[in-house]
């Protein structure tokens, strides 16, 4: 049997390359996209298992895929409605995917919807990472390699920031931000998104208020930032399909009108050379 040399993530960290910053998920794995929903949704389940640890409160599977002599496991989970307390949703995970690939985020792995136990539910790609981001917060002894450090570092936090920021993910946690061999960082873990209450469409996530300090989007790709500025409802509708409700879009509008506007002012105060790469 063989596996396949494609490693697929979901986070937020990049490589620079001659001073600009590398995707998380790099074009050449983009391009098979495709051929890896493919694969999620014909191969064959050879082997099932619970994932058990921290904060699984969705009773996640992971299960084994065989297709054509290719090997490669996925995380799959059917959570809906009320679990520990919070609003779970496995068609979140698949619009949190499409999101991310119109806008060209390139953060989250493949996910596709796939019936397990004669259940719906989300199958994600399964993740090969070094270490959760947890692990390198908790041992200060880890540190990025030279060249990933301060605004290049920055500029990957900031992406996730806006990322989650537009899908309302209010589950965002250093275990669900993997880092990969090459410290490339990508996320997982979206079955909390989408809030639609006025908690999550009266202000954003990460802003400049927050206990913490000034947690607001400092930088953004201008591919990105022109794409947010033309995002619209029928656009969104289009990738998303059944997997958000109509108000679930209409908050996701309101929420990137929040993050236009701040991120304008970002600009008018520090300049396109500082906020825009």
């Amino acid at each position: 049997m063989k596996r396949p040399g494609l490693v697929f993530f979901a986070a937020a960290v990049a490589l620079a390359a001659a001073g600009a910053v590398r995707p998380q998920i790099l074009s050449e794995e983009i391009a098979k996209d495709k051929e890896w929903e493919e694969f999620l949704a014909t191969a064959a389940i050879v082997k099932e298992r619970r994932i058990e640890g921290i904060r699984a409160v969705t009773n996640p599977w992971r299960l084994t895929l065989e297709k054509g002599g290719v090997i490669r496991d996925g995380a799959w989970k059917n959570p809906e409605g009320r679990m520990g307390g919070f609003m779970e949703g496995w068609k979140w995970e698949i619009a949190a995917y499409r999101i991310d690939r119109l806008l060209g985020v390139n953060m989250v792995p493949v996910t596709i919807e796939r019936r397990f136990k004669e259940n719906r539910g989300s199958l994600q790609a399964w993740v090969e990472s070094k270490m959760a981001y947890r692990v390198m917060l908790d041992d200060k002894r880890i540190q990025p390699p030279t060249g990933l450090t301060g605004v290049k570092w920055n500029r990957a936090v900031h992406l996730q920031r806006a990322f989650d920021n537009l899908i309302a993910n209010e589950d965002r946690h250093a275990n669900n931000i993997l880092i990969t061999e090459d410290w490339r960082m990508y996320l997982i873990d979206h079955s909390r998104s989408f809030r639609t209450s006025p908690k999550f469409t009266d202000k954003l996530i990460y802003h400049e208020k927050r206990r913490e300090g000034d947690w607001s989007v400092h930088y953004l790709p201008r591919n990105l930032w022109e794409k947010l500025k033309n995002l619209d409802y029928a656009g969104l509708k289009a990738a998303v399909g059944e997997y958000l409700t109509d108000e679930e879009i209409k908050a996701c509008l309101i929420r990137r009108d929040l993050q236009v506007a701040s991120f304008e002012a970002k600009i008018k105060a520090d300049g396109e050379a500082q906020t825009l790469y």
